[in-house]
């Protein structure tokens, strides 16, 4: 008997180890369905929007970065792709086209061919009504392993028109001064790199007969 008490815990870790080889999610993995707030790196601002439309350029709600951590205009929901799917506590995988729905307004990031209004790079807006909103809202994740890990510096790359997800320091005045400019921009460099913070991180199902698509 005391000999098998002693097995079981070398049973359970080779057990664990081989889930690991077999390619298995880490536990720290962004999963889908949740929400959080995203830090980009360089510039130490979080991915922000607000019932504030740009008045130039689409008229879109805009999007901007904001040095507070404590804003709750800043949580985004990490959803499937526009005419696709993505189970509710998933990890979602380095390579996989993902929406960013905005919690407070239920607009999805988004970009397309206008300029944005200070750096006169490619403008990035919130778009859509209650999530839904079209192709042009969908983002792929750029990492370096299998998953998006919360730790990692990830880079968001707009499916429809190639450009980051960037933010440069350029500054608003009225009615949102000191708020930063988001845009996009057509080469991935150390302006576009962004981590997952402050938020609520949904656990894979336990029951796979239960699940949601988002």
């Amino acid at each position: 008997m005391r000999g098998g008490r002693r097995l079981l815990p070398l049973l359970l870790l080779a057990l664990l180890r081989g889930l690991c080889r077999a390619g298995h999610p880490a536990p720290a993995a962004v999963t889908c369905g949740s929400v959080l707030k995203l830090l980009n790196t360089r510039h130490n601002v979080r991915l922000h929007s607000h019932e504030v439309k740009y008045g130039s350029g689409s008229g879109q709600q805009s999007v901007t970065g904001v040095e507070a951590s404590d804003d709750a205009n800043s949580y985004w929901r990490i959803r499937g792709k526009s005419n696709g799917s993505c189970q509710r506590g998933t990890p979602v995988k380095c390579g996989q086209a993902i929406r960013l729905t905005h919690v407070n307004t239920g607009k999805n990031l988004h970009t397309h061919h206008f300029p944005s209004p200070l750096s006169n790079n490619q403008e990035i807006s919130a778009f859509g009504d209650d999530g839904e909103g079209d192709d042009l809202d969908n983002w792929i994740v750029q990492c370096s392993g299998t998953y998006w890990e919360r730790e990692d510096a990830v880079r968001f790359k707009h499916v429809g028109t190639e450009v980051f997800l960037s933010i440069t320091g350029e500054q608003y005045g009225h009615p949102i001064r000191g708020q930063r400019e988001v845009h996009g921009m057509p080469t991935a460099n150390h302006h576009n790199y962004w981590k997952a913070m402050e938020g609520i991180f949904i656990k894979p199902s336990l029951d796979p007969a239960k699940h949601d698509e988002l």
